[in-house]
């Protein structure tokens, strides 16, 4: 997201004076995935301090989601991620527009092209892969395409340019506020895709980053006999 999604996470740390954790996890085991013949899909969860967005392949990505590759033309990777739409707006981000960070109002999610793989953009220490089963990202990616407004056609449009090239906004049907954080929807993708990862409460980045350590897919593929 845009740097001022970090800081409305921030902000509603200190509203609701709770503690995120910031452990590094460990990486997925890769056998997490079981001994499908259908070989896994690489997910990414990618932490920039106190945000947390979900990174897809655009080669993996599925319709009705992989139409919104059209607007990303020459990316391999695609970061999703959700934040407040009345903060993005503002023309002077000052603390008055900071104290309403708790207060429930529109969302966007920022939808961000990467050429470079996760690693090589942001370094390996901000992002967790997960390598899951293909119909489980199939279903992060339903869920995200859920949370994007459409139009009566059923197809989704920019509503905003991004800050940098190659970022661009989307209006949600997700609504922020202090009590559902750019946190708490990214546990609500990955949970989408049947990783072991509570949503509920989770309102930091470090809850979501803990639990990627050890997530698994609820229902990994079993080998054909």
């Amino acid at each position: 997201m845009s740097a001022a999604a970090p800081r409305r996470c921030l902000l509603a740390a200190a509203v609701m004076m709770l503690a995120a954790c910031a452990t590094p996890p460990p990486r997925p085991d890769p056998g997490a995935v079981g001994n499908s013949t259908t070989p896994p899909e690489r997910i990414y969860v990618l932490r920039r301090g106190w945000h947390t967005d979900v990174v897809l392949q655009v080669a993996d990505l599925r319709p009705p989601l992989s139409a919104i590759a059209g607007d990303f033309p020459g990316a391999r990777y695609l970061v999703f991620g959700f934040g407040d739409r009345h903060y993005v707006l503002a023309t002077h981000k000052d603390m008055g527009e900071l104290l309403l960070a708790p207060l429930p109002g529109a969302g966007l999610v920022l939808v961000s092209a990467l050429q470079g793989t996760p690693e090589e953009v942001y370094g390996s220490g901000h992002v967790a892969p997960v390598d899951i089963a293909p119909e489980q990202a199939g279903r992060i990616g339903d869920f995200i395409w859920s949370s994007l407004q459409h139009d009566p056609a059923g197809t989704t449009h920019p509503y905003l340019a991004g800050r940098y090239a190659g970022n661009l906004y989307y209006a949600s049907t997700d609504r922020y506020s202090g009590l559902f954080t750019c946190n708490t929807w990214t546990a609500r993708a990955l949970k989408a895709g049947g990783i072991h990862v509570n949503s509920f409460g989770v309102l930091f980045a470090g809850q979501v980053w803990d639990q990627v350590g050890a997530a698994r897919p609820a229902h990994p593929p079993q080998a054909d006999h």
